[in-house]
């Protein structure tokens, strides 16, 4: 579950960057790799970013939880 935690971050990663980019220069990485936003390259590669996204909605326990007591 390690791996699958840390490939859905690097992920959010790269989209997050790309939106950066989309918002800084508009200038969208993923269409330009993939050869436009309407293609099936980038379309698969949304969507997996975006379902990354959804599954990392978890990791809102694992930082609420940091805030216990230490001496616990």
């Amino acid at each position: 579950m390690k791996t699958f935690n840390t490939i859905a971050l690097l992920l959010l990663i790269v989209g997050g960057i790309n939106w950066l980019l989309v918002g800084l220069f508009q200038y969208d990485l993923v269409a330009a790799l993939f050869g436009g936003q309407s293609s099936a390259g980038s379309r698969i590669i949304y969507t997996i970013v975006g379902l990354c996204a959804l599954y990392s909605i978890r990791f809102f326990g694992d930082v609420t939880n940091d805030d216990r007591d230490p001496a616990r």
